[in-house]
């Protein structure tokens, strides 16, 4: 993307291994409910419409980018990862108070015959997300890139057969081990998808992108080798490919297997350029694993940001420090998604410290 002259590429330069100035910056899910903008935008519309609105979609990407420049270096486009289901075929409702809801759900390998299209059309079912990104990409004018992102195949998987989030997880865990082939077969299928639409999201213009396994967690490291990181490889091998008979050059990837603690070593040899870590990490220990192979991005936790400036100072201090071996190779981000109750000032203040403790580490190298 050099030709669209990027006037911030500070993110990009750091995935690809790159000298920066600082650490760049960003957090997941930082267009969204913790911001008034966000609420008053959304207003009484329902999520998915919101989602499906190009206008209001690019809006929404851009309400954090205006409240934080110039210490945010990224924008990530307002979308879901259930869009995926949702074109497989599969009715996904966002209910208030509760979150994403199934009201049809697989619970049966036979259901799927049924429950999932025997071809998806990408480019037409999901192209009210590169419109988005199109109508983002105007807006936003070369300040900063721009990341596409979908859902992993097994967090994907896993939403479909529980029919929304979990804490127990009883009816994945009943399906991939009663019906181990049924699953990979799934798998397979939801990887296609996954792959077309992230390769349509890098037409519109992506600069970056990054696949979230939000539930990785969830399985033991045997079950990971068997459920999920085959799928991950398949989207780092195979999106690379699916772009040059698109004529798109290809995009830094980002992997971010959540709960995934045991899988760090595989996941920094699966084909990404960025390995997101959650904030169960210690980043030097991470640092350690990593071995210069990739960029590591995270990973303060969110829940840091209810303390207050000062236990947000005091947090960036030792994560700056604890990344200081990547020697340069660290997006800066949180552990997982910053949430609803978090006042936008303090996100701010998170950013400023990153910078100011930044400026003294980054001398060094």
């Amino acid at each position: 993307m050099a030709a669209e002259n990027l006037k911030n590429d500070r993110i990009l330069r750091a995935a690809r291994g790159e000298k920066v100035d600082r650490p760049p910056m960003w957090v997941m899910r930082q267009a969204g409910r913790y911001l008034p903008e966000y609420n008053a935008t959304k207003g009484n519309n329902d999520f998915f419409a919101v989602c499906r609105s190009p206008e209001l979609a690019s809006e929404i990407t851009l309400q954090p980018i205006e409240r934080y420049l110039p210490h945010i270096d990224a924008a990530i486009i307002f979308s879901d990862i259930l869009v995926v289901p949702q074109a497989m075929g599969m009715t996904v409702e966002m209910i208030e108070k509760r979150g994403p809801v199934f009201p049809s759900p697989l619970r049966q390998p036979e259901e799927i015959a049924t429950k999932l299209k025997e071809k998806v059309d990408v480019a037409g079912d999901l192209k009210y997300v590169f419109d988005a990104i199109r109508e983002t990409k105007k807006k936003l004018d070369g300040r900063v890139p721009l990341y596409g992102f979908v859902g992993a195949p097994w967090t994907l998987l896993s939403y479909m057969v529980e029919g929304g989030g979990s804490k127990m997880f009883c009816e994945i865990k009943r399906w991939v081990f009663k019906h181990p082939e049924e699953s990979k077969h799934v798998l397979q299928r939801i990887t296609d998808v996954v792959i077309e639409f992230l390769a349509r999201q890098v037409e519109a213009g992506a600069n970056i992108v990054q696949v979230f396994d939000s539930w990785a967690g969830e399985l033991s490291p045997a079950d990971f080798r068997v459920f999920s990181l085959p799928y991950l490889r398949q989207i780092s091998a195979r999106l690379p490919q699916r772009l040059a008979e698109l004529n798109v050059a290809p995009v830094p990837m980002t992997v971010f297997a959540k709960g995934a603690w045991f899988a760090l070593d595989e996941l920094c040899d699966s084909g990404y350029q960025v390995v997101g870590l959650d904030w169960t990490y210690d980043p030097a220990e991470a640092v350690k694993v990593a071995r210069g192979r990739v960029t590591l991005q995270g990973n303060m936790d969110p829940g840091a940001l209810y303390g207050g400036k000062e236990a947000i100072t005091r947090e960036v201090e030792k994560l700056v420090r604890g990344f200081k071996g990547a020697k340069g190779r660290w997006i800066c981000n949180l552990g997982h998604g910053i949430t609803p109750g978090v006042n936008p000032e303090d996100l701010g203040h998170f950013f400023k410290e990153v910078e100011r403790v930044a400026t003294e580490v980054y001398k060094e190298f």
